[in-house]
């Protein structure tokens, strides 16, 4: 008996349990990391913290432990309102609500692609002649623009003495502009 707890003392690991328990209970997904091995990581030290346990009680802890684990908010909440006993179908949940996410996810930016048709042509047609117009539009809008004096609200007039333009720009009339 005093060898054998000897040996337990020097190559066993029962003073270790109190520290897989602990390494369970802080234990987090880390980035990048999948649900499958962070599960069979929480089922790894599930084994050496609780050795002794029955085996349903372990299953329902290791459920418990993997859903505290679990890094995304979402994934975790949907996860533990499934209120799974086991850590499989917790694990089997986890992934197919992940996967489903993903796939709402990019599903949204997927592009339509177009069929193009005989109609293609005439399209492009009218979109050169609508390009034209709208050039023709800006040009004229430019050329007009050209015309109108400018504002500065930092220049004062010496004909009316009012900020905002110069005498040449005036538009206040002089006594013998009125006959």
């Amino acid at each position: 008996m005093t060898i054998e707890n000897a040996l337990e003392a020097r190559f066993g690991d029962r003073h270790l349990t109190q520290f897989y328990r602990t390494e369970l209970k802080t234990r987090r997904q880390k980035p990048g990391e999948s649900l499958q091995v962070l599960a069979a990581d929480v089922e790894r030290l599930m084994s050496l913290a609780y050795a002794e346990w029955p085996q349903d009680v372990r299953d329902s802890l290791a459920a418990q432990y993997f859903v505290d684990a679990i890094r995304d908010e979402d994934t975790q909440h949907a996860t533990r309102l499934m209120d799974a006993k086991d850590l499989k179908p917790a694990l089997a949940y986890s992934m197919k609500y992940e996967a489903a996410k993903t796939v709402s996810k990019t599903s949204r930016n997927v592009r339509s692609i177009e069929v193009e048709d005989s109609t293609g042509k005439e399209k492009d047609e009218k979109f050169d002649c609508l390009l034209k117009t709208l050039e023709k539009l800006l040009n004229s809008h430019v050329a007009g623009k050209r015309n109108i004096p400018r504002r500065n609200p930092n220049v004062t007039c010496w004909k009316c003495n009012k900020k905002g333009h110069v005498q040449r720009d005036c538009q206040t009339m002089s006594p013998n502009q009125e006959n």
